[in-house]
């Protein structure tokens, strides 16, 4: 059984295109039928959009194999005033959702990725919080990469604003405990049997999405067609009991060990 993560896993940072074996891997599983659910951190589509994306560029995905954290929002956070910071997609999104976006009183601010954020942006939220309102993220990404640059992720700059001004964050989608119990709970429509113990989790980020899977109880795979460059970079600098339990360089790899 597996959960298996898209940007730099499935699809490609650069072009959004399938990554080598990425297509392939999938038929192979729904052949098998062997129960997996894709678990991405798309914010800046709706999910219906993004999902139909994915199949559009030939992943074959039934969407109740699919989740991502605009499905789980509104238990996190109020739809009312949200002052919200990433892409102008995101916003976009945000508002089509019906939220409300508030940059006078915020009660909430919501993160989100993107790769300029910019030091007035930074105060602006570290003045919310310090006011009262309750910090957000999307997800715990450690890296962002994007045009073959590598920007800190979600996770690095809700570690800044906690650490700026000691309010604590949630977080949506992974690799908080909510967004693996629900991609749980749906994976078991496939398999009453499957618990947190008999799941791989399969990634490119080894931080945000790995480590958490790993604390679950999750077996999990490090994939270096995304984030890093190899596993050198990252593997020998985390805790022992976080290293993955396998590296491969991409979904092909994988293909040719099962």
């Amino acid at each position: 059984m597996y959960f298996i993560d898209v940007q730099g896993t499935l699809i490609s940072d650069i072009d959004k295109s399938p990554i080598e074996g990425s297509v392939e891997f999938i038929s192979h599983l729904n052949a098998q039928k062997i129960p997996y659910m894709i678990v991405t951190n798309n914010t800046k589509k709706s999910s219906k959009d993004f999902y139909e994306y994915l199949r559009s560029i030939g992943f074959d995905i039934s969407f109740d194999k699919y989740l991502d954290p605009l499905m789980l929002l509104k238990t996190k956070v109020d739809k009312k005033s949200v002052a919200a910071y990433g892409a102008p997609e995101f916003l976009k999104t945000l508002e089509s959702m019906d939220f409300s976006l508030d940059f006078v009183k915020p009660k909430t601010v919501l993160i989100a990725i993107k790769e300029d954020f910019t030091a007035d942006e930074y105060a602006q939220m570290i003045d919310f919080l310090l006011a009262g309102a309750s910090l957000v993220g999307m997800h715990e990404t450690s890296i962002y990469a994007k045009n073959s640059k590598r920007y800190p992720g979600v996770g690095a700059i809700l570690k800044l604003l906690e650490f700026a001004t000691s309010v604590s964050y949630e977080v949506v989608g992974k690799p908080s405990d909510a967004f693996y119990t629900q991609a749980l709970k749906q994976l078991q429509k496939q398999d009453t049997s499957a618990q947190f113990n008999s799941i791989t989790m399969i990634s490119d980020d080894v931080k945000g999405d790995l480590g958490g899977a790993k604390e679950l109880g999750m077996k999990t795979i490090f994939v270096t067609s995304g984030k890093y460059k190899s596993a050198q970079e990252i593997v020998p600098l985390l805790d022992e009991n976080l290293k993955p339990d396998l590296v491969y360089k991409n979904m092909q790899e994988i293909m040719e060990k099962i």
